[in-house]
Parts: structure tokens; C-alpha cells; sequence
């Protein structure tokens, strides 16, 4: 899991059902990211709330400061947690393009030799 999440609520008080939402999902998060990154992962979440005039959106921003680079996402959607899923998903991905982009080439040898082994 990681350790360093700030979580804010812009506009809105935030529920111990979304904190709990969040450190589950943003803190899973933690197995794309490189082993030798991942005690300095800092990450910062704010959830805002814009109210129309019939309508209630909410929007995610998520900033994931790495230790090469910094990953943002912002995500809009009619509920907070839905908000959340998306941000996670395009998070994950972005996460695993930066693994590719950071890893060293000995990982992708040792995953040939293991290949050519069972062949």
C-alpha cells in the first residue's frame, strides 16, 4: 500500500466511505510502481464538487510525484467514487508505461532467461 496519500475535499466534506474507497484503491496501486520507487511515492487527491443547477458533478484530480516524474489525472463523473474508478484506471496505465520506460534491462533478461527455460 502506499503510505503518503493526502487526501482533500474541495467544496464538499469528505465521508470515511470515500477515505476508505480511496486508500484501497490509490493505495493498491503500489505493484506498478517500481520496487526501488516505491518508498518515495508521494500522492495528492483532490475531490471537488460543482453543483449546477440540477446537477452534481464531481472531479478528481490525482497527482503522483515519482521519483523520475510526476503523473497527473483529472476525471469528472456524476458520483465521487465512479470519479475515483476512472482516475484509477487511467493511473494504472500511465503507471504501466512509466515501469516499461524505468525499468532496467536486466528485468526484461531475467523474464527471457525464465521463457527460453521452459522451452
Amino acid at each position: 500500500m502506499i503510505k503518503s496519500i493526502q487526501l482533500s475535499g474541495v467544496h464538499s466534506k469528505l465521508t470515511d466511505e470515500v477515505r476508505a474507497y480511496v486508500q484501497k484503491k490509490i493505495g493498491g496501486l503500489d505493484t506498478y510502481i517500481p520496487k526501488d520507487a516505491r518508498k518515495s511515492v508521494q500522492v495528492d487527491i483532490k475531490i471537488k464538487e460543482k453543483k449546477a443547477k440540477d446537477m452534481q458533478t464531481f472531479e478528481c484530480e490525482v497527482i503522483m510525484k515519482l521519483p523520475k516524474s510526476t503523473l497527473t489525472v483529472h476525471e469528472r463523473s456524476s458520483s465521487a467514487l465512479s470519479a475515483i474508478d476512472i482516475a484509477e484506471e487511467n493511473l494504472k496505465n500511465q503507471l504501466k508505461k512509466y515501469k516499461d520506460k524505468h525499468s532496467g534491462p536486466r528485468l526484461h533478461r531475467r523474464i527471457l532467461r525464465r521463457i527460453n527455460r521452459q522451452f
